[in-house]
């Protein structure tokens, strides 16, 4: 079928036949072509978690450094007294 979308071809050998291999253990009785799909949505769900971790801790890290941040840039006295609403 005509396609301007890349095409990928593999050969079950080598490290891919290894791949396959270890993923038959896993999903015993499906075909390697299956097996070649698990592989590639189970790749992209551990990478995906990995950068929801990473997110995750740059995002905590960020906001620790604005609660750190906060005491330096805002008057907590000034805002509890009248002073603001003058």
């Amino acid at each position: 079928m005509p396609t301007t979308r890349p095409r990928y071809t593999l050969t079950d050998t080598g490290v891919i036949e290894e791949m396959l291999d270890v993923a038959q253990r896993r999903w015993p009785g499906v075909e390697r072509k299956e097996l070649l799909l698990r592989l590639t949505a189970a790749g992209r769900d551990a990478v995906a978690q990995e950068l929801d971790r990473r997110e995750g801790t740059e995002r905590r890290e960020r906001q620790r450094t604005a609660m750190r941040d906060v005491a330096d840039l805002v008057d907590a006295e000034v805002l509890l007294s009248d002073a603001p609403w003058q």
